[in-house]
Parts: C-alpha cells; sequence; structure tokens
C-alpha cells in the first residue's frame, strides 16, 4: 500500500479494516493481509470503539509559521517597497524588528503571503506594430525557429 506522510489512507481501505474486524480476524491478521501497520489497525478500530467515527481526522499541521505575528507588517513593507530584495527585506526585519531571518525562511513567509519578488519585463511597444511583427515572422523563418514558440536563450 503506497502512502505519503502527512495523509491520510483511503476511506476505502478503512472500511476493508472495519469489515475484516467485524468478521472476527485479530489485529494482526488484518494488518498482514490490507499490509498496513499493526498500530495503523488497532488505532482505527479504537477510535470506532470510543467515539464511533470511521472516518479519517483533518490533517493539521501543528508548528505556527516563525514569522506568522509579522506577516502584515512584512506585507505593508513589500507594497511599500515593492523592488526591494529579499537581502534587505531581512535587513529591514533585523533592524526593525530584531528579527534574524535566513533567505529561505522570507522565501517561505512570502510564498504564503502570495507575494512574488518576479521582475516582468515591460514588453516593447513596437512589437504590436505591423511591420515589426512581420520582420519577426520572417527572421524565424530564415533561421528556421517559430518567433511564438518557446525556446532557452544563453
Amino acid at each position: 500500500m503506497l502512502w505519503r506522510r502527512g495523509r491520510a489512507y483511503a476511506p476505502d481501505l478503512r472500511e476493508r479494516v472495519f469489515a475484516a474486524a467485524d468478521d472476527g480476524l485479530p489485529v494482526g491478521r488484518i494488518a498482514v493481509q490490507l499490509r498496513v501497520s499493526v498500530s495503523y489497525v488497532s488505532k482505527v478500530l479504537s477510535r470506532r470503539r470510543q467515539t464511533g467515527q470511521t472516518s479519517a481526522l483533518p490533517q493539521r499541521c501543528h508548528v505556527p509559521l516563525r514569522l506568522a505575528d509579522l506577516h502584515g507588517t512584512i506585507e505593508a513593507q513589500v507594497s511599500m517597497r515593492a523592488d526591494a530584495t529579499i537581502a534587505e527585506l531581512r535587513a529591514w526585519l533585523a533592524n526593525t524588528h530584531k528579527v534574524s531571518a535566513s533567505t529561505g525562511l522570507m522565501w517561505k513567509t512570502l510564498a504564503a503571503l502570495k507575494l512574488t519578488f518576479k521582475k516582468k519585463s515591460l514588453r516593447a511597444a513596437e512589437q504590436d506594430r505591423p511591420d515589426v511583427a512581420r520582420a519577426r515572422r520572417m527572421a524565424g523563418k530564415a533561421t528556421g525557429h517559430d518567433a511564438g514558440a518557446a525556446c532557452f536563450h544563453r
């Protein structure tokens, strides 16, 4: 049985555990038969016995985000200085709030806030002119490249 950390087993597996237990099979045999741990089988059956609950509980993360109490101020700082780098934000946190944050922590915090540091290049207005578009298409045909296709550049 494939299982990934932090994810509950499939509901049909729980149902098979309950069905096997209702048929009178011992916990160890159920675990071997369904290729799960004895601990899983005993926990599922004891939860059903104690609470009557047969579905999995929602997964929870018990570790709060490290900079959670500063999210509002970080968001305000980024909106005031949209061109700030990660290093500048780290320095601002250290100077203003006396908090040390790694580059990775800043990236994770900005991702949690759904903020991005991607610099979008401005589209040159002349690319929309018909004569420039025609010249680009012709240059692409001459070199064998499609002007609309994505490609890597060095």
